[in-house]
């Protein structure tokens, strides 16, 4: 990954920090989870949730099932432009289901909120969210994700799934993209 490092101004968080992370979380839900009448569903966010939702599995030890959604409110920029879109949506009916929605980042929360609101419209049992990053001083809409992996500051972060323009999701860690890159 020398090539990709040039670009980056800061590494924030290396892969064993974001792996420690997903442990932590998987334990959470797994204790959240333990005692209900139905497995949990994982809803994966694409396209940037997908290697945290496999990394995040990986230590969940009850059954799960998973599904995706394309959601987008970024459409190719570097800020969220305040409209989300469902390009893909999921393929299962989770009414009466407990949904775990996996997101990469929570920064403004319009995403979040735009998709919690959605699923609460399909009847399902409950909602809550797990997200790898957590920006808060980004935080336009008041909503929160219920499990955080790493609370990020406010910069444009790229790495495990985040991205610009498509580009640096496959990165093992996280990190500052620098500003010429994107201005």
């Amino acid at each position: 990954m020398e090539n990709l490092l040039k670009d980056i101004e800061e590494v924030l968080f290396n892969h064993e920090e974001i792996v420690a992370a997903s442990k932590r979380i998987a334990k959470q839900i797994e204790e959240d989870y333990r005692n209900r009448d139905q497995e949990p569903v994982l809803i994966c966010t694409l396209k940037g949730a997908l290697p945290f939702m496999a990394e995040l599995m990986k230590y969940i030890d009850i059954h799960v099932v998973t599904d995706f959604i394309d959601v987008s409110s970024y459409h190719g920029g570097t800020s969220s432009t305040g409209t989300v879109k469902i390009k893909k949506d999921i393929g299962m009916d989770i009414e009466g289901r407990d949904v775990i929605i996996i997101e990469d980042i929570v920064d403004t929360g319009r995403t979040l909120k735009a998709l919690i609101n959605n699923l609460n419209e399909r009847k399902v049992a409950s909602v809550t969210c797990a997200s790898l990053v957590d920006k808060p001083e980004a935080r336009i809409v008041d909503v929160e994700a219920d499990y955080i992996g790493i609370v990020a500051p406010n910069a444009f972060l790229v790495g495990f799934g985040l991205d610009y323009d498509e580009k640096y999701r496959n990165l093992p860690y996280i990190g500052v993209l620098k500003k010429e890159i994107y201005s």
